[in-house]
């Protein structure tokens, strides 16, 4: 038997070898990847291996991430409303950045959880992503968009940074699952009532979009469902508020179109 022939044979029973103890569940990916580097294997099957050592590692790291969070979860405690917000006829207590973190950091720590918050800016809209990361390299992402918070006369910079904060603090509950109502009333009488069942991330960001788009007081809308942010707002709610956008729009809409029709007549 030539010497190729025999290193076809030997890689064709190490490609067996290593089926069999796959199937059985004895080798990881990269034990297999040893294998094949020991037995000459072609360049495409170590490219496939390595792939399939990629996708491992990325599931371990996804159930590590699952399973932390859930722990964690299990172990923070209800984020006290620490600040008071009084301007006009706006009036509402709610937790600061500050507080959700002396909260959430201890806990999220001892499970191997960090989060960093990316910030970009484009078109008036400010986008705010939470990145929820564990120490074994997974991490997920939740983003939240909105206008700057022009509210109590603030100047563009402060409106900004507002709007910054702001999106920061739900996108962080959003992240890490925690109720939009988390003082201890709010958590068991939600439980207790679905009609108080809140918005999801989603509904969240569309109805900024829809406010921003339709030129309409955020604060105004948080007023009048007595809520200290979108995430607060109710699914009870939720028709309702869509509905005001839209007719606010429609409003606006109405209005710019008398305007230039006013400015044709008179340029005529």
């Amino acid at each position: 038997m030539s010497s190729q022939t025999n290193a076809v044979a030997t890689r064709d029973e190490a490609t067996h070898e290593m089926q069999t103890a796959a199937q059985a569940g004895v080798l990881t990916p990269m034990e297999m990847l040893g294998r094949a580097l020991e037995a000459g294997m072609s360049v495409e099957v170590l490219d496939k291996l390595m792939a399939l050592q990629e996708r491992y590692e990325a599931n371990l790291g996804r159930k590590a991430f699952d399973n932390a969070i859930a722990s964690a979860k299990a172990e923070i405690d209800p984020v006290k409303k620490n600040r008071k917000v009084s301007y006009e006829k706006t009036e509402y207590w709610h937790e600061d950045l500050a507080e959700i973190a002396r909260t959430v950091d201890p806990v999220l720590s001892r499970f191997g959880l960090s989060y960093r918050f990316r910030t970009e800016t484009g078109q008036g809209v400010i986008t705010v992503a939470c990145v929820l990361s564990h120490r074994d390299g997974y991490s997920e992402e939740t983003s939240l968009s909105s206008a700057p918070d022009a509210s109590g006369k603030k100047n563009s910079i402060q409106a900004i940074g507002s709007a910054i904060t702001y999106l920061q603090r739900y996108t962080l509950k959003a992240a890490l699952g925690l109720s939009a109502s988390t003082d201890d009333d709010g958590a068991g009488a939600d439980a207790a009532n679905p009609d108080r069942a809140t918005i999801t991330v989603e509904d969240a960001t569309a109805l900024e979009t829809a406010i921003t788009d339709a030129h309409a007081d955020r604060d105004a809308l948080l007023t009048y469902f007595k809520i200290d942010s979108l995430l607060s707002l109710t699914v009870k709610d939720l028709g309702t508020a869509r509905k005001m956008l839209a007719a606010k729009a429609k409003q606006n809409a109405a209005a710019k179109a008398a305007a230039e029709a006013e400015a044709n007549e008179e340029s005529e």
